[in-house]
């Protein structure tokens, strides 16, 4: 994830999987700030990051 900007992390333990990192990056997409959900496997979180243009 070097040089992308995180806006938002979620434990992929969470027993709603992905979804609440994809709710984050839909809300902050309708707002005007492109976002992706990427997986770090070394934290183990779902990240929002800023979606590359």
């Amino acid at each position: 994830m070097a040089g992308r900007e995180i806006l938002a992390d979620f434990p992929a333990g969470n027993p709603r999987g992905s979804w609440p990192a994809e709710e984050k990056a839909a809300e902050l997409t309708a707002s005007g700030t492109p976002a992706a959900v990427a997986m770090d496997l070394d934290s183990d979180r779902f990240l929002v990051v800023r979606a590359e243009s």
